[in-house]
């Protein structure tokens, strides 16, 4: 048998660089390894801008703006020559962070090639001054998760949401059955259970682009150690503070030699939990369908729904993202348990757990592709939901049961234990229209309220739920 592992090119071992390749891709500018070095690489750039422009570091030249620029083109330009350059760096340093550094020196030294006379050459010690890899790391990754959560995750979680509220309003008048420990209860509409899950969604989205990222620069062991020895007459603090803060991050000044990763768990937890409400959302609307409240189109280019079954079309996009939101939960949590824990000052067990940061975010994303595909391919069966609220009049006990109460409150006689006699005409019975109008007119209501509960059909009885729908708008 063919070896496949030897393939060129590589074939993927996971389905995300795989079969789902497509739905994942955007965030492979963001949470991917050639990312994450992109993303050291910007931070040693500006930590060597910083220090020049502030003067810390006496002797060093300042930076005209034609270097600035040309340090921050090797930022820009970073592609697949310089992925390839890393490989080769990191074969020797058998370090990543190291390798960055090294890449970084090579193009000061190839600087006069563009800018002709230059000090950039003579800078190689101002590269990575001051830094463990942990600064540069704990750096980078808060710029890609960002940007990745920024740019790619929020718009998609976005857009669940809003065509879930657009499915929401457009049904909030179609009455339907609810069903509570799935027997059937008080009838609600369609759009209003899905106006609870597209508000719920709404409240993890807004959290999650609520998230802190935080950063720090204060050396091996987080205390300006070597920085106050080795230029000390420098306020190393406001340096840091300064410098995290022109990358757009919040300084944390108290750590070890990692910054604690404490805002990766909260993000991880709200991204957690907005995927675990949408699969509330996948299982609820498998089960519409099951039900026959929602039809699936037919694909316009036809597909196979079963391969012995012709008549099949299943839910699969939803299936699908209920099975790949509980991989990136689970994914999520390991994130936020590990995170949050290092040894002393410093372990190297988040280091490979970081590097899942994008698998898990990748599933999510493509959790949520799916199930947007799949609301879109849906059409409410009108007549079904007629159909299941008309054989349930029994749900009508509970309004004709309170109406017994409350006019037994204004003075009526004849409504004594309303709870009991509804049960007994209604517990565990299929009762009819003919059968609920004649108890109703038995008992002797007020005329208004006897004409009110006539009138009322369990395709009627929804309360204020399609109202309810316009708090989506608050």
């Amino acid at each position: 048998m063919v070896d496949l592992a030897t393939v060129s090119p590589a074939i993927a071992l996971g389905p995300l660089d795989g079969r789902y390749r497509a739905a994942a891709a955007p965030l492979v500018n963001y949470l991917s390894e050639a990312a994450l070095n992109r993303a050291r690489l910007r931070v040693e750039v500006e930590w060597l801008i910083h220090l020049t422009d502030h003067r810390v570091l006496p002797g060093a030249p300042t930076l005209s703006d034609a270097e600035k620029t040309y340090l921050r083109g090797v930022v820009d330009s970073f592609g697949a020559t310089e992925i390839a350059e890393l490989a080769e760096i990191e074969a020797v340093t058998r370090h990543d962070v190291k390798a960055v550094e090294y890449l970084l020196k090579r193009r000061l030294d190839a600087a006069p090639d563009v800018l002709g006379a230059t000090a950039l050459p003579e800078m190689h010690e101002i590269v990575h001054i001051f830094c463990t890899s942990e600064d540069i790391n704990n750096l980078a990754y808060a710029l890609t998760i960002r940007d990745a959560v920024a740019q790619v995750w929020l718009p998609a979680a976005r857009g669940l949401v809003d065509d879930l509220a657009a499915m929401a309003r457009e049904h909030a008048d179609a009455a339907m059955l609810a069903r509570t420990h799935g027997q059937p209860a008080t009838p609600t509409t369609l759009g209003k259970e899905l106006a609870v899950l597209a508000h719920r969604l709404r409240r993890q989205a807004t959290r999650v682009e609520a998230a802190e990222y935080l950063g720090k620069i204060n050396g091996a062991t987080g205390t300006f150690g070597a920085h106050v020895v080795a230029v000390p007459g420098a306020d190393w603090e406001q340096i840091a503070r300064a410098f995290v803060e022109s990358l757009g991050l919040t300084w944390n000044p108290l750590t070890t030699q990692i910054e604690s990763h404490d805002w990766q768990a909260e993000l991880y937890a709200d991204v957690a939990r907005f995927n675990r409400i949408a699969h509330n959302l996948a299982t609820d609307v498998w089960t519409y369908i099951s039900l026959g409240y929602f039809r699936q189109r037919l694909s316009a280019q036809g597909s196979t729904g079963s391969s012995t079954m012709p008549h099949k079309v299943n839910p699969i996009r939803f299936e699908n993202g209920e099975a790949n939101l509980e991989i990136s939960c689970s994914l999520l949590d390991t994130l936020a348990a590990t995170l949050v824990t290092s040894r002393l000052q410093r372990d190297l067990t988040d280091s490979t757990t970081q590097r899942n940061v994008g698998v898990a975010f990748g599933h999510s994303l493509l959790a949520i592709d799916n199930i947007r595909r799949g609301l879109a391919g849906l059409d409410v069966d009108h007549s079904r939901l007629a159909e299941d609220l008309d054989a349930t009049w029994e749900v009508l006990g509970e309004p004709v049961q309170q109406a017994m109460r409350a006019a037994s409150v204004a003075g009526a006689t004849g409504m004594a234990d309303p709870y009991e006699r509804l049960k007994e005409l209604t517990r565990g019975k299929r009762v009819t229209a003919a059968s609920m109008h004649e108890f109703i007119s038995s008992l002797g209501m007020p005329a208004d309220v006897e004409a009110r509960l006539l009138a009322l059909t369990p395709a009627t009885y929804t309360g204020l739920a399609a109202r309810l729908v316009g708090h989506l708008d608050d």
